[in-house]
């Protein structure tokens, strides 16, 4: 249906337009008559003009169409089209020119004066031209001065990205108005694209914004680092500047293309001082393409995300297992939505359950032949876990045991665990709790399924991020609160941390203890700055900044990279191997979960006590 209304359109659009340079061809056949008999025409010449118009006509209607001058936009009209109306009309006269010679061969008398085709040719190359500039003129000249709504809009990054940015903006009409570019390549500077100027570096930008009046900056470097990013947004925030838009790094789309779809304001992530993340995108289609993939904690932040971002590794179903059926439904929602929109098919089921309901879980891996476990559920709260340590252990400990001795029964292949820095020298429940996961997984590892966990610090929207509360402080008048002004830690975005999981898992060859380089730690403060700016505030003037102290189990600086035992190097410059000595057997294991059954009742304080004994290096007192 949508195909044959497209096509009726693009059929009235010839029409159109053939209808109109027919109309003007007329018109241009007989001004060139009347200017060449001074504006009185003998009656003999207008007969001559009356058999020559048809001629006129179809040759140049049929050159047109010839050089697609028909499928062209009134609003995108450009040089290259120009050139091609020039062509056209040349060889029009050339054409009729012959055909006039051949006529005066064989009947002894021109058709048409010979001058005429020369006039015409002027005259019609004058009117079409004007006719076709009308629009262009009529919406960049007229139009935009009327409508106040239209940002004028500056884009920085003159490649690929920017140029279909800037076509974009001014084919779709949009409240952006682009009226330069600034790149750091010296071979495009000073020069115009789609008619807009590039003029001058990205160090240029404050005295761009001074002298062209722009309202709204677009970020369009897929790959420009953090630091200039950071640079652009201070120096627009100087300038009064609120609207600062960016495009998405490409690794994170489920596309290779970008377009103004794809524009969103600038944010938190954007100006972390992280590496673009690279994976070896073949490797990882290898190990999940027509692979049944089965996720716990699907509606999670790291669940969700590893089910958008699966998509696009092909796989042959997913399964989604989430206790939260809200969150469940409404993330069936955003997948189907998402598969619609980028023409995929791939076979999803969603299961509501526990992971701590070790019979249904049999039921389902009875169901399914699954291929791969991703076990992202887990409860991650940390000062809330130090209060009820028996449901972290019930769900961090014995769910996971339940998820590995399922896979092991029914030879699953290969079982990630989503593990976290809180694991290394643990001082929380939750970080105790997560490695005893981590003991589990390695002491089940054999050649038949392989247990692989990744480690990761802080990522940024999560649930149980920082951000969330610093915004909803914000949007009440604050205060901002932070525990310490020297805390730390290792901040990741989620869609990053997503990727290099599957880079874990697609390299591991099972009883790693994978670990993500985080890069830089972050002051928790900075964060609360650079979130209070985003919103268009400034720190300890609209918002103020409190420092309340650390919570119970909190570090004042995350380890990740330094385990107790250091790391070694992978073949991935992101992502390492702790050296962990897991003397661990599976006996060992069930030992100590058959005691650990014996403490879940009992106080808060016996269950840490007897996580001391287990786990290395955990002190419930160790707080620095």
């Amino acid at each position: 249906m949508l195909k044959k209304i497209l096509n009726l359109t693009t059929t009235k659009r010839l029409i159109f337009f053939i209808l109109l340079d027919s109309f003007i061809f007329v018109i241009s056949l007989y001004i060139s008559f009347l200017l060449r008999f001074d504006f009185y025409i003998p009656s003999v010449f207008m007969d001559s003009f009356f058999y020559s118009l048809p001629i006129f006509i179809f040759v140049k209607v049929f050159l047109f169409y010839l050089n697609k001058l028909y499928f062209i936009s009134w609003r995108f009209i450009s040089v290259v089209d120009f050139f091609k109306i020039v062509i056209s009309l040349l060889l029009a006269i050339f054409i009729i020119g012959l055909f006039n010679y051949l006529y005066y061969y064989v009947v002894k008398i021109y058709l048409v004066p010979r001058s005429i085709p020369l006039i015409d040719f002027f005259i019609s190359l004058t009117a079409v031209s004007i006719f076709r500039v009308s629009k262009r003129v009529y919406i960049e000249i007229i139009k935009n001065k009327k409508t106040s709504a239209i940002k004028k809009t500056i884009i920085i990054g003159a490649g690929d990205s920017g140029e279909k940015i800037a076509r974009e903006l001014i084919k779709k009409d949009l409240n952006m108005l682009p009226v330069a570019f600034l790149d750091d390549n010296i071979a495009k500077q000073n020069i115009y694209i789609h008619n807009i100027p590039v003029i001058g570096k990205i160090d240029d930008l404050d005295n761009a914004i001074k002298s062209t009046n722009i309202e709204t900056i677009i970020i369009a470097i897929p790959s420009l680092s953090y630091k200039k990013i950071k640079q652009i947004f201070e120096t627009a925030k100087q300038n009064q500047i609120k609207d600062v838009k960016i495009v998405p790094n490409t690794s994170f789309l489920l596309k290779d293309s970008i377009s103004i779809k794809d524009l969103r304001d600038i944010n938190l992530e954007d100006l972390l001082a992280r590496k673009p993340v690279k994976i070896d995108a073949s490797l990882v289609r290898e190990f999940i393409k027509g692979k049944i993939v089965f996720i716990t904690g699907a509606a999670g932040s790291i669940g969700s995300e590893i089910l958008r971002q699966i998509i696009n590794f092909s796989p042959k179903k997913v399964i989604a297992f989430e206790i939260d059926e809200t969150e469940l439904h409404n993330l069936s929602l955003k997948i189907s939505h998402l598969l619609i929109q980028i023409g995929k098919k791939i076979d999803f089921d969603y299961i509501v359950g526990d992971i701590r309901d070790f019979n249904k879980l049999d039921e389902i891996f009875k169901k399914y032949d699954i291929d791969i476990v991703f076990h992202a559920a887990a409860y991650k709260h940390v000062p809330l876990m130090e209060h009820y340590p028996e449901e972290a252990v019930k769900t961090n400990i014995f769910g996971t045991y339940n998820l590995v001795v399922l896979s092991k029964k029914h030879k699953i292949k290969k079982f990630i665990n989503i593990s976290t820095d809180k694991a290394v020298n643990p001082t929380s429940i939750m970080g105790a709790t997560k490695r005893i996961a981590e003991i589990i997984c390695s002491a089940f590892n054999d050649v038949t399924t392989k247990y692989i966990s990744v480690r990761f610090g802080n990522v940024l929207g999560s649930r149980g991020s920082v951000i969330p509360i610093f915004l909803e402080q914000i949007k009440h008048g604050g205060p901002v609160t932070v525990t310490h002004p020297e805390m730390k830690r290792y901040f990741m975005t989620i869609p990053e941390a997503v990727l290099l999981v599957f880079q874990s898992a697609a390299m591991g060859s099972g009883g790693e203890v994978f670990v993500l380089d985080m890069g830089e730690p972050v002051k928790i403060v900075s964060l609360a700055k650079d979130l209070i700016k985003l919103q268009g505030l400034e720190p300890n003037i609209d918002i103020k900044i409190e420092f309340t102290g650390l919570r119970p189990g909190e570090k004042l600086f995350e380890e990740l990279l330094t385990a107790e035992e250091g790391t070694e190097a992978t073949k991935h410059q992101s992502i390492f191997t702790a050296k962990i000595s897991n003397g661990y057997s599976i006996e060992k294991v069930q030992s100590i979960l058959e005691d650990l059954k014996t403490y879940i009742y009992k106080s808060p304080e016996n269950i840490k006590k007897y996580l001391q004994k287990v786990v290395p290096f955990y002190r419930d007192d160790k707080i620095s």
